[in-house]
This record gives structure tokens, sequence and C-alpha cells, in this order.
């Protein structure tokens, strides 16, 4: 697998359409929102769920891209099955088994090598710092977070049957355009393994999760931009944060935007040297 080479930094531009894109559980599960200026907000762990998810269908059980942290998975047992590799079983330095488990996981798991992980909770197979790093991703303008009453006719229990109907809530924002930042360390990607094949997964992650990932709940959510600032250099050539500065989003309308039309994304013309632009989507 090709190495990279390459310090790479993204802006991820998703929306949702009538829908809650991250219930907050501390809230009810209304929408997460900036309690000072009413941005929607998603949280990284949201998003690394969805690439997760996407990875475990579109690769299946392929030999080095099986998922770590997916539901039900009991950690320790997973770690404990590194030991009993051959590479780990033979190693007798209690440091070197350590660094040794580390390596088989990070070969076994896609994520590990992806977003890191602490696996030091059983057996010690060390802690691994991911190369791909993410924000929360915030809405461009406020949003306004709707509560629904819904009814169900078929009951729970026989208490309820006594009831003709019982009622829910619903939560949907009606419209929202998220952007969310990205960094891929080089130095790191080589420490884990991650190559440049795991950054094509990663990325057709990005833009096609959110079809694998459908629910009466989160509405249509669909991924609209993915701009990519590809450095050629390990360790880069401009902060990102002035990268990030040259994505401009503009809304296009006097009223409340209801769709990707309603808004429009530029990219300015004044590139870093050193620096080169993919528009993936």
């Amino acid at each position: 697998m090709a190495e990279l080479n390459n310090r790479i930094d993204f802006v991820y531009i998703f929306d949702v359409k009538d829908g809650n894109p991250n219930g907050d559980p501390d809230a009810g599960n209304l929408p997460r929102v900036d309690a000072e200026t009413g941005m929607g907000l998603v949280t990284d762990v949201c998003l690394k769920r969805k690439v997760r998810n996407y990875v475990q269908e579109a690769k299946g059980l392929s030999e080095g891209y099986d998922i770590f942290i997916k539901e039900k998975a009991v950690l320790n047992n997973l770690i404990d099955e590194a030991y009993e590799s051959d590479a780990v079983k033979n190693v007798k330095d209690t440091k070197d088994k350590t660094s040794a488990a580390r390596d088989v996981m990070c070969k076994k798991y896609y994520d590990i090598r992806t977003f890191g992980a602490v696996m030091s909770t059983g057996k010690n197979a060390g802690q691994v710092r991911g190369p791909i790093q993410i924000t929360f991703a915030r809405s461009v303008d406020p949003i306004a977070a709707a509560e629904h009453s819904i009814t169900r006719v078929a009951v729970a229990t026989e208490k309820e049957a006594e009831k003709q109907r019982t009622m829910g809530r619903k939560a949907t924002v009606p419209y929202g355009l998220y952007i969310c930042h990205g960094f891929i360390s080089a130095n790191l990607a080589n420490q884990t393994g991650f190559s440049e094949e795991d950054l094509e997964i990663f990325f057709d992650a990005l833009k096609n999760m959110f079809d694998v990932d459908r629910s009466a709940a989160r509405g249509l959510m669909s991924a609209q931009k993915i701009i990519v600032f590809r450095h050629d250099s390990v360790l880069g050539n401009a902060p990102a944060n002035k990268l990030f500065d040259l994505v401009q989003i503009e809304k296009k309308t006097d009223g409340a935007p209801r769709s990707f039309k309603d808004y429009e994304v530029t990219i300015t013309s004044e590139i870093p040297s050193g620096i080169k632009v993919e528009e993936l989507i």
C-alpha cells in the first residue's frame, strides 16, 4: 500500500432537511445547538460513527478493514485476540509485546489506524494517535429546531390499551447547512500504517455515509462539498486556519434557507504556494 506523504486539511459541508442530525440525550434528544449563538452542532463522535458504519458496510470483513468500536463489541476480548496471535505470543519483553499488539491492532482494524484508540483497558496494547482528526460540525446559520406531536395507535402495555392512543414527540431541523473541518497527519499515518488507499476509503465514506444511515429521525441528510487542501510536504506549507478561511459560504436568499441552492460556496484564488486544492464533490 502507498504511504501517505502529504499533510492534508479538508472542509466537509453537509446538510439536513426535516430531520435531527445529532440529538442531545441531555436535552430530550433535541438537535444539538450552541446556546449562545443558536448554531446547530454535530459532534465529531457522531460523524466518526457514520464513517465506521460505512466502512463496515462497504468492506465487510475484508482483511484489514474490521471495525474496533462497534455495537456490542467487548473491547478487551478483541485486545486479547491480538495477544493470541503469533506476532505477539512469541515476544518475551513486556514493552515489545505491547508494541507488537499495537501493530496487530492497527493492521486489523481500520478505525484504529484512522482515528486512534486507547487499548490499555485490559491486556495492554498501548495507545494510538490517529492521523485523522475532525472538529464538531457547526451550522452556517442559526437553526430553528421544531418539536412535533405524534400519535401511536398501537400500545406497549395492557395499561396503555385503556387509552385510544398514546402521544409522543419528535424534533426536527427544517433545514441546516453544516461545516466541519478535518486534519490528516502524514507523520501519524506512517506510524499507524494508514495509507493512500485508506484515505480514498475515508473520502468515499464522507461522500456516501448518509446513504447507508437512513432513518425516519434523520430526514434527508446529504454530503454537499468536500474541499481538500493537499500540501506538498509532510509538515505542511500553510496554517490550516488560513486555508479554511479561503472557503466562503454566502446565503443567497433573504428568507430562511430551505435547500443547498440557497447558498453559494466559493474558494478564493489566493491559494498559498505548495498547496493543491481538490473538490471531491
